[in-house]
């Protein structure tokens, strides 16, 4: 692995001895069209994930339900066996349809079911992190309900040595308060991006406590104004607007980690200079006043 430089800083996971750099990649884009069935190029996808390891990124993050099942299978073709720097961040409590479809799996056989696939197709006897994602929602927006009987299920699975530690994602603040009194909670996983900001409390919260929040989705969103804005900026120090976003992102807080997904080289190059880049603080002002844009 690549120790030249650490990308973004580090962040170490409350309660843990787990420390990632906090630019680390999503593995999403691995699967085909819809994250659903192969890619299109399966040793392009293999190529991306050694690069971003041989880059000194060390936080993965994937799910058995991406394919499904075919991105835990490339992370394994890829890279097993694993760096022991290497953190592998998964998620449960969503299964796919036939037509590729997204339904809950909330139930104690599907959980039990989705850290058993997660196990055998990563090619490992426990998992690092496995997130309980609420599927309350309309896939993108978080609603209330209940994560109890999910995590009571996760939190089983730990005591039983197959799961190191438990997070949440696409979860509202309530929700975050109800599991952390449940299990000890190391990240929260939610949209989050220059324009969609309304987690800005939940972040600081959680940032007080030293507790990840995991930002999916940090481009998109914006109306033609922010863009404009974030062009304008780009252009100012030389770069993308997508790595502008993503610098904006590492420097919105210390707890806050990026799992930016590509399926190409090029791209997954770019997002990692956000790492090094620091925004000037005139152009933080005017990042930060893209909101109400």
């Amino acid at each position: 692995m690549n120790d030249q430089t650490t990308l973004g800083g580090t962040f170490t996971f409350p309660g843990t001895a787990v420390t990632v750099n906090r630019m680390g990649y999503g593995a999403m884009q691995l699967a085909g069209p819809h994250v659903f069935g192969p890619p299109k190029d399966r040793n392009a996808a293999v190529a991306v994930l050694r690069e971003a390891v041989e880059s000194g990124i060390n936080h993965i993050d994937t799910s058995d339900f991406y394919g499904p099942h075919v991105t835990n299978q490339i992370i394994k073709e890829a890279l097993s066996p694993y760096p022991k720097e290497l953190t592998i961040v998964t998620k449960a409590g969503a299964k796919r349809g036939e037509d590729g479809s997204w339904t809950p799996a909330f139930s104690k056989e599907e959980l039990t079911q989705a850290v058993h696939d997660n196990l055998r197709n990563l090619g490992v006897d426990v998992l690092d992190v496995v997130n309980l994602r609420s599927m309350f929602d309309t896939h993108t927006q978080p609603e209330n309900g209940s994560l109890e009987p999910g995590l009571a299920v996760l939190a089983e699975l730990q005591r039983q040595g197959l799961v190191k530690h438990i997070g949440v994602s696409n979860v509202t603040a309530e929700q975050v308060a109800e599991a952390r009194r449940i299990c000890p909670i190391v990240c929260v996983q939610n949209l989050y991006n220059l324009a969609k900001r309304t987690d800005d409390g939940l972040i600081d919260d959680l940032a007080k406590d030293g507790i990840a929040y995991v930002s999916y989705f940090p481009m998109g969103g914006f109306t033609p104004l922010q863009s404009s804005t974030l062009d304008e900026a780009a252009k100012t120090l030389g770069t993308t607007p997508n790595v502008v976003a993503l610098a904006w992102l590492l420097q919105r807080s210390p707890n806050m980690l990026l799992i930016p997904g590509t399926s190409s080289v090029a791209h997954l190059r770019e997002n990692i200079s956000a790492a090094t880049l620091e925004l000037p603080a005139e152009v933080l002002q005017e990042l930060n006043g893209m909101e109400a844009a």
